[in-house]
């Protein structure tokens, strides 16, 4: 097969034909944005979760405007995650190419979209692009449709998130949980970070790409890489220790990931115990810096997101500008 039938194959198949890590040339596809009266389908593509469980997010979404639809891999089990890869893939597959369905919810992260990854058929999301929402091990869908397609999506909680009652709720709960909504209808969005001494102050401007660390880790050299060149880069993780968090800095350092970004953003990194005795010895402030001196962009770190409460919804694959100085760091969606 010659590289122009190669290449016309890749196309047809629904890959993208370019191995470059850059963004330059890309133009973002943005879903269209919901209005009163549309449909919000909810799948579990990784982990189980009851229908009893998402009870409080459906509600309150409700309360939005929206119609729910609720993915028969809700409720449904095999072992840890949400039914067999095939139940999981074909629920998630269906919601992909319902043209009555403008955004996807993914219930919860933990594992099992890796598994599925290649078996869904992109085609017709492609061609009528809708809002993907999640996080964690939803970083997989994020990277494949960010990198391939250039199709922005949220990261941002899950229906596990939603506090059972509502008037209970922390007020930075309820704020994190809002700004799913004002995402989702394209509202203005500002995010804030308190001042880090470990802060590199500037002003950039960049396509907003990222997730948990661990997953792309995984996805290194898979077709769904993530593409890091020219972009503002976010990542988080949580449950490490923290020789495997600077391993998988030195991952995105050895393979290129750190070398031509705009702009860095170090989001909640929560950590296992140490064994005493067999400490690692570094921050993650202080492994982060290591693996970034020789480079001049801005980076700051605290930033919202991430496995903990003041994890705010961020669009990917979307222009942003991020700026930090002596007050902190603000990052707007453009």
């Amino acid at each position: 097969m010659n590289r122009k039938h190669f290449l016309s194959f890749l196309v047809a198949a629904g890959v993208s034909a370019s191995t470059s890590k850059a963004w330059s040339n890309v133009k973002t596809k943005i879903p269209p944005y919901l209005k009163p009266g549309d449909t919000i389908g909810i799948t579990s593509p990784a982990s189980y979760i009851s229908l009893l469980d998402i009870q409080p997010s459906v509600q309150l979404m409700q309360s939005w405007g929206f119609n729910i639809e609720t993915g028969k891999a809700i409720g449904a089990k095999d072992f840890s995650l949400g039914g067999t890869d095939q139940e999981r893939a074909a629920d998630l597959q269906r919601m992909l190419d319902d043209p009555n369905i403008k955004a996807i919810m993914c219930a919860r992260g933990g594992y099992g979209l890796v598994r599925i990854i290649d078996k869904l058929d992109f085609t017709r999301f492609r061609a009528n692009p809708k809002w993907i929402i999640g996080f964690s091990d939803i970083t997989v869908l994020h990277t494949h449709i960010n990198s391939n397609y250039g199709i922005a999506t949220i990261h941002s909680k899950m229906c596990n998130s939603f506090p059972n009652d509502w008037s209970l709720a922390k007020p930075m709960q309820i704020e994190t949980i809002l700004s799913i909504r004002q995402v989702l209808t394209g509202q203005a969005v500002k995010y804030s970070a308190t001042p880090v001494s470990y802060n590199r102050p500037g002003k950039t401007e960049g396509i907003l790409v990222g997730g948990n660390l661990s997953l792309i880790e995984t996805l290194a050299g898979s077709i769904s890489d993530l593409k890091t060149d020219d972009t503002i880069l976010f990542v988080e993780d949580t449950h490490e220790e923290l020789y495997s968090i600077d391993r998988m800095f030195w991952n995105l350092k050895r393979s290129g990931k750190l070398d031509k970004l705009k702009g860095l953003i170090i989001g909640g990194f929560s950590l296992k115990e140490e064994t005493p005795g067999e400490e690692f010895g570094k921050t993650v402030y202080e492994i982060v810096t290591e693996k970034i001196k020789e480079y001049d962009y801005p980076v700051c770190f605290d930033f919202p997101v991430g496995h903990q409460i003041n994890n705010f919804a961020l669009k990917c694959g979307t222009r942003h500008i991020l700026n930090i100085d002596e007050n902190g760091s603000s990052l707007v969606s453009i």
